[in-house]
């Protein structure tokens, strides 16, 4: 829905969304400029961005260990925080499908269905595509796997890329394997994930892009951290993409 649409009777007044920003652990400690970035491109295009202050975990690392009651206890809290607006946008593919797919099991609630990634904010609800950008620099995107598998954002933060203005995007060999991340999985299967990486950060400097794009940081920074490392096999003047949230690059207007 556009911020320009014709006002709806039912509320008496435009039907703009009420928009929420969940920023995530990981940017709220290590990333702040991504979150920044989406507020950015959503009040370039209208929107009245609220920061509830009150926020903390979506309860992923949780639930993902086993922590059900913990995880319950995030969740309600999230629920609380964000339950009084329309939509709720997060630059975070991984807490979006959280608060998706497992808050309805951990307290039954239906907040999941106003909570979107940013790509499906834009494309979705928004309906826009070409967000004003400019970025005029070689791009290369990683599609992670919670934005795929279980959002099904499909090629929407692509889109969004394309849009861009300057940019050169290069397609990433094996795009749709993981970069071995997965939260907890790295740290209880380390051999299998640094494998994973490797591969990965192969493919990625082999495209010769300037930068890796994607919809989570914290793949970024698991992928960013084996770019940094890459050893000697990999030839010198291969280019070590930089590791950067794509809703920085649709924040850029340089």
């Amino acid at each position: 829905m556009s911020p320009h649409e014709t006002p709806d009777p039912r509320r008496g007044a435009a039907a703009v969304p009420r928009v929420g920003l969940f920023i995530t652990c990981v940017n709220d400690a290590l990333y702040p400029e991504t979150p920044k970035a989406v507020v950015r491109i959503l009040e370039r295009l209208g929107y009245d961005v609220e920061f509830p202050a009150a926020q903390t975990c979506c309860g992923q690392m949780h639930a993902n260990s086993g922590y059900k009651n913990d995880a319950a206890a995030l969740a309600r809290s999230f629920e609380a925080v964000f339950g009084d607006y329309d939509a709720v946008v997060t630059p975070s593919g991984s807490c979006a499908a959280m608060a998706r797919d497992q808050y309805p099991h951990l307290t039954g609630g239906d907040i999941g269905r106003r909570v979107h990634e940013l790509s499906e904010f834009l494309l979705d609800v928004a309906g826009v595509e070409d967000v004003g950008a400019r970025f005029p620099h070689t791009v290369t995107y990683h599609p992670t796997c919670h934005g795929t598998r279980a959002l099904g954002l499909g090629d929407k933060p692509l889109r969004l890329l394309r849009a861009v203005d300057g940019i050169e995007l290069v397609d990433l060999p094996a795009a749709d394997q993981c970069c071995g991340f997965g939260g907890t999985f790295a740290l209880k299967n380390t051999e299998v994930s640094s494998a994973m990486l490797a591969d990965k950060c192969r493919h990625a400097a082999a495209t010769g892009a300037e930068y890796l794009a994607a919809a989570d940081n914290s793949c970024l920074t698991h992928i960013g951290g084996g770019i940094s490392r890459l050893n000697r096999d990999v030839p010198a003047a291969t280019a070590r993409p930089r590791p950067v949230h794509y809703a920085e690059i649709l924040a850029s207007t340089a």
